[in-house]
């Protein structure tokens, strides 16, 4: 009796500490909560997501495991019923924001709802901005709209549009993951027709060069001496397969359209004003034209031929000697403008113009001088493209 009194007591001292436990607070059961799902979804992104491409995990635990572990395996198929579109929607935002094009246009092939995301302007003008920007201007961007606009004339058949959008993507991108099915009337069943006017339209056709726009290339004709530190108005095609460019320069005189290859990204640019090449451009900063200002100025080599932007800075009179202190260049009516690539007894040297009454001026020797415009930003482009030995 004793001793059945002594481990009864034992017992109970044993017991004491945990029969007076405090109560878990009610976050306690919230921060489960939390982990749980944060879990789910870390477990959601390693089952559902294959370069960028998610697609439905179907497999299932054995049922012997399942009666072992009933509670982590209903946790476990609920993660694997789960699909990207059960996600929060600024996760999902998140994650199509950082998808390269190519993967968007994967994402675009699962379902209705991820089309629609993926197909929004919002995530492509990243993307164009990040690889068109140095090269598309507001000039290339009206051509755009005037090619959809005609395209809107003509007009098309539904199931027509929807094989514009494929081919395009299929030129951009021709992987294997773009198949898509067609039924008996050849019209595609997982994509709907893609608005021509979408920046997804516009960067696929930049992308497979269906698209020639409108830019401009530095020292056109591959550095042709006769073109060196210029740079010409041209219609551009990108070729994806090269990464390079193919140019198309507009006929001047007799001479036929001059067509160049392989021009990389770093000899072209966007349009710096809106003026056509064979238009004067309205100087606008000749009061502000200092010694030692960089500048381009329109040049063509008679009235037939398309202008070019051409590279100089602005010099000192004759009667100055440069003295920053008695300079007077500033304040005079006559502008120097100085082309240091060429050798100083050169015809192209040197030439002046007028501050006040400034027009096309020159002749049918040295060619016709036109509009100016002051530079700050592309002065390193022109020091990067400076030809290595003085021109005559």
């Amino acid at each position: 009796m004793l001793l059945y009194f002594i481990t009864c007591v034992s017992f109970f001292l044993f017991l004491k500490p945990l029969l007076f436990l405090k109560p878990l607070p009610s976050w306690a059961s919230e921060v489960r909560l939390i982990s749980l799902s944060l879990k789910s979804i870390s477990q959601l992104f390693r089952n559902q997501f294959l370069v960028g491409f998610p697609y439905q995990i179907s497999t299932r635990m054995s049922l012997g495991k399942k009666t072992l572990h009933t509670s982590k395996v209903e946790n476990v198929e609920d993660t694997q019923d789960m699909s990207v579109l059960d996600l929060p929607e600024l996760v999902l935002e998140c994650i199509l924001e950082r998808l390269p094009p190519s993967s968007l246009c994967q994402m675009a092939g699962v379902c209705h709802s991820l089309r629609e995301r993926c197909v929004s302007d919002h995530l492509w003008e990243r993307h164009m901005k990040q690889k068109w920007g140095g090269v598309i201007g507001p000039v290339a961007f009206r051509e755009w709209k005037w090619h959809v606009a005609s395209k809107r004339s003509v007009g098309s058949a539904r199931h027509g549009k929807q094989r514009n959008f494929m081919r395009l993507v299929s030129f951009s991108w021709p992987f294997s993951w773009m198949r898509v099915k067609v039924d008996a009337n050849n019209s595609i069943k997982q994509f709907s027709s893609l608005p021509n006017d979408s920046v997804m339209a516009w960067y696929l056709a930049l992308e497979s060069g269906n698209f020639w726009f409108p830019a401009q290339v530095y020292n056109r004709e591959n550095g042709h001496v006769g073109f060196m530190l210029s740079c010409y108005d041209a219609e551009l095609s990108y070729d994806p397969h090269t990464d390079t460019f193919q140019a198309r320069y507009p006929p001047h005189g007799r001479r036929a359209v001059s067509i160049e290859h392989d021009i990389p990204w770093e000899r072209l640019r966007a349009p710096p004003v809106d003026t056509p090449p064979h238009d004067l451009h309205i100087s606008d900063c000749l009061n502000d034209l200092h010694p030692s200002d960089h500048i381009e100025i329109q040049w063509r080599r008679n009235k037939e031929f398309p202008y070019g932007w051409w590279y100089g800075v602005v010099g000192h009179l004759e009667s100055c000697d440069g003295n920053e202190n008695y300079c007077l260049c500033k304040s005079s009516d006559t502008v120097v403008l100085e082309f240091n690539q060429y050798t100083p007894d050169s015809r192209w040297r040197r030439t002046t113009i007028s501050r006040k009454d400034h027009r096309e001026e020159g002749n049918e020797g040295d060619g016709f001088y036109g509009g100016i415009r002051k530079i700050e930003n592309e002065i390193s482009i022109w020091k990067h493209l400076w030809p290595s030995e003085v021109l005559d």
